[in-house]
Order: structure tokens, then sequence, then C-alpha cells
């Protein structure tokens, strides 16, 4: 009788001893994976962001040469995201599945045709949109936008058009050093065209008279800069030496399988973008639309300035899963989606909470008008829910890209903004008259919804069929190139 309690104590003692190993393991490679994620995402969060405060420092210098100025400003950068930047980062991120899948598998080579194809393919996409851009005064005149507001709008976005044909080349870069996670460079890339456009944007502006025309030109002008050191050091560094390639006649031949992701890529991204920038041509419609477009534009650059961390973190998860399944490891990438989720809501949740307490003080760095920065300060608890709702969806949305379902995420974003969050919006700014708090409202909502139908579509996930299709989706390709 003892000899056989002692076993099952022996054996009881042994389950535990295993379940605690097994345990210790779990929260080691948990953590292993956690710095990974993490060597990759502060990196882009940092490049991320200062891509954007390109914009960002050209909306605060113009901002505060009046409101006439900011809106019509906020006005052309909407308009440019519509029908030009956010087209070109949609197609752009098609590359995150096609580079990060084949340098996973070690198609060293492939990287570097693939890119040259994505950056010959959107340089095409230019051409028509830079000629819509030249006719954009009398388009916002014809939707009824004030005339003075048109006017100087039509003037800026055609300024803008360099740094349109710059961004066709700039993105494509990037995602070639994020599928290597080659990220440092672009930091210091991205650090050194952010130091050149604050000095170069204020001469323009204030200095040479150009005024707001001087911060378009700025910012085309930093768009080619980065271009250009990025390709610098594309062409002449040894850590590319195995997936720069060549120019050459293969990058003809994987256009059809560029723009088999890339268009469900551009429409998952631009329906997303599209809703928040019609939300701010919506409030040129609302009484007072100086104002309302003032402070709608600043609550959308608030957050959109926070959502870099967030699609940081995206970029990192849509590498690690990318090359993960590249590389047939399909367990590997569900923990960098575990991973990369847990970052998102820690992040929001801090983030969030620093925005709320600084409520009454972010309005200023934008404008020096008392009413805008109170408005603001108003809406502040409304893009506090925003920053979370972004944070969450922007993660998902790299896992989306990672896996090559960006079909997928296309239909939720119908769905989310344009059957919910858009009709909300108006119905709440117009009929329910509670103007431009109602529009941001209703476009929430649809976030909502959006994040919600992306944490399901994430949790199915067969990570072992992803896999396999990414295999598949490898062996189609090779097979095209000689």
């Amino acid at each position: 009788m003892e000899n056989g309690k002692d076993c099952a104590m022996e054996e009881t003692l042994l389950a535990k001893q295993k379940e605690n190993n097994l345990s210790s393991t779990s929260r080691g490679v948990f953590l292993e994976e956690m710095k990974r994620v993490g060597y990759l995402a502060a990196p882009l969060v940092i490049v991320t962001f200062s891509q954007f405060m390109l914009q960002i420092i050209t909306l605060m210098m113009v901002g505060h040469l009046g409101a006439l100025a900011l809106s019509s400003t906020a006005i052309a950068f909407s308009i440019s995201a519509v029908t030009g930047f956010s087209v070109l980062l949609g197609l752009s991120s098609a590359l995150e599945t096609l580079c990060g899948q084949a340098y996973g598998a070690q198609q060293y080579q492939k990287v570097g045709v693939q890119t040259y194809t994505g950056m010959f393919c959107i340089f095409l996409i230019c051409i028509p949109l830079s000629l819509s851009w030249l006719f954009l005064e009398k388009l916002l005149l014809f939707a009824g936008q004030d005339p003075l507001i048109s006017h100087e709008a039509g003037k800026f976005i055609v300024w803008l058009i360099p740094g349109l044909f710059g961004s066709a080349f700039l993105q494509p870069l990037v995602r070639y050093f994020q599928s290597q996670s080659l990220v440092i460079p672009m930091v210091i890339f991205s650090c050194i065209t952010l130091c050149f456009h604050i000095p170069f944007c204020w001469l323009m502006v204030y200095k040479a008279g150009l005024r707001n025309l001087g911060g378009a030109l700025s910012m085309s002008l930093s768009y080619w800069l980065n271009v250009i050191l990025l390709a610098l050091y594309m062409k002449f560094s040894p850590r590319c030496e195995k997936t720069r390639g060549v120019i050459s006649m293969e990058l003809f031949q994987g256009i059809r399988e560029f723009f088999s992701l890339a268009i469900p890529s551009a429409v998952m991204v631009c329906l997303e973008w599209w809703s928040f920038e019609l939300i701010i041509l919506l409030s040129g419609l609302l009484p007072n639309p100086e104002l309302e477009t003032s402070v709608l534009s600043v609550c959308l650059n608030t957050i959109a300035t926070l959502y870099s961390i967030a699609y940081g973190l995206g970029a990192a998860g849509s590498t690690r899963v990318s090359n993960e399944l590249g590389a047939g490891n399909p367990q590997a990438a569900r923990r960098a989606t575990s991973v990369v989720v847990f970052l998102a809501i820690l992040e929001t949740s801090i983030l969030s909470t620093i925005l709320f307490a600084l409520r009454h003080v972010f309005g200023y760095t934008f404008s020096n008008e008392k009413d805008v920065v109170a408005y603001v300060a108003s809406m502040a608890p409304l893009i506090c829910v925003s920053v979370i709702l972004d944070g969450i969806q922007g993660v998902l949305s790299g896992i989306a890209r990672g896996c090559g379902w960006q079909h997928i995420g296309a239909y939720v974003n119908l769905g989310a903004f344009y059957l919910c969050g858009v009709p909300v919006a108006a119905l709440l700014g117009f009929l329910v008259h509670l103007r431009g708090r109602g529009l941001w409202i209703g476009i929430q909502i649809g976030a909502f919804v959006q994040a919600m139908l992306l944490s399901f579509i994430t949790i199915r996930i067969n990570w072992e069929e992803q896999a396999r299709r990414a295999g598949e989706r490898l062996l189609i390709s090779e097979s095209s190139y000689p």
C-alpha cells in the first residue's frame, strides 16, 4: 500500500514538474517572440511616425497662417490621400506578402525582382492619378465646397504631384527592407529626411513667401530625398547583395502576380482610409465649415499620428507572419500573432490615457484659434476610443497582409464603413444635428464593427492551411520566372 502511494505521489510530482517545464518553456518562447517583434516594431514605428510627421509638420506650419490656410490644406491632404497616397500604400502592401514569404522561403533574388515589379506598376498608376489632381479646384466647386477653400486646395495639391511619384518608389523600397528585417537603415534615413524637412518647410512657408504652397513643395522634395537614400543603400550595401537582384525583363513577368494581390490590398487600405477622409469632406457642408473642417482635421491627424505605432506593430506582425509562413512554420506565425495583439492592447491603453490627460493642450499644436482648441478638447473622449479601435485593427490588418488574404479585409472594410459607419455618421451629423461630433461618432461605430470582424476572422485562422497556401504561391511564382 505504501509503495503504491509512493508511486502515485511520484507520478503526481513528475506530472506537475512536466507541466511547470512546459509552462516555463511556453513563457520563454513567448518572451523570445516578443523580443523579435519588438526589434522589428520599434524601428518600424519610428519609420512610420517620421514619414507621417512630414504631413503633420506641414499642416502645423501652414495652420498658423490662419483658418483658411489650415482648412484648405486639410482638404488638399484629404483629396491627395483619397486619390493618391492611399492607393499607392495599398498597392505596395502586396509586397508585404510577396517579398515577406519569398524571403522566408530563402528565394532571395525574387525579393528584389518583385520590388522592381512593384515600382514599375505603381509608377504607371501615378500618371492618371496625378492628372486628376490638376482639376481638383473644379471638382470641389462642383461638390459645393467653399470657393476660397477650393481655390487654395487646388493650388496646394498641384505642388504635391512630384511627391506622389516619389511615394511610388518609396513605398516598395520600404517593403523591400521590411521583409528582410533591415529596419535600422530605414530609421536612419527617415530621421534624416525629417530633420531636413522641418527647417526647409519653415523656410518655404514663412521666408520664401510661398506660404501654404511652400509646405507642398517641401513635402515633395522630402519624399524624394528618402527615396534616394534608400536606393543608394540598396545599391551599395553588402547586406542587400543577395536580394537586390537586377532590373531586367523578369520584372514584367511578375506583373500579373503583383496585381493579383495589389488590387485587393489597395481596396482594403483605401476603403478604410477613404471613409475617414469622406468625413472631412462632409464637414465642409456643415454650418461654419472652416471650424468644423479644422477640428475634424486635427482629430484625424491626431489619431493618424498615433496610428503610426499600431501600424508599426502591424508591419512587424506582417513581416514575422509572412516570413514564418514562407518558411513553413505555422506555429511560429500563430505565436507572432498572439504577441502583436498583446502589445497592441497594451500600447493603446497607455496612449489613450495620456491623450485624455492632455486633452486641453494638444489642440494648440495645430491651431492658435481658441474655439478650435476648445472644440478639440470636447472631442477628446471620442478620440481616445478611436486610438483603441485603430490600434487593434491596425495589427490585425498587418496579420491579414502577412497571410495574403487582403481580399477578406477588403470585404470587411466595405461592410464596416460603407454599410454601417458612413451612413450612421451622415445621420448623426446632419439629421440629428450633432454636426462634427456626430460625424466622428458614426465613423467610430464603423471602426468598432471592423475591429470585431477582423478579430473573429483572426481567431479562426487555420495556420497550417495558410502555410500550405504560401508554399503553393511560392511554387507558382517560381515557375513564372526562368
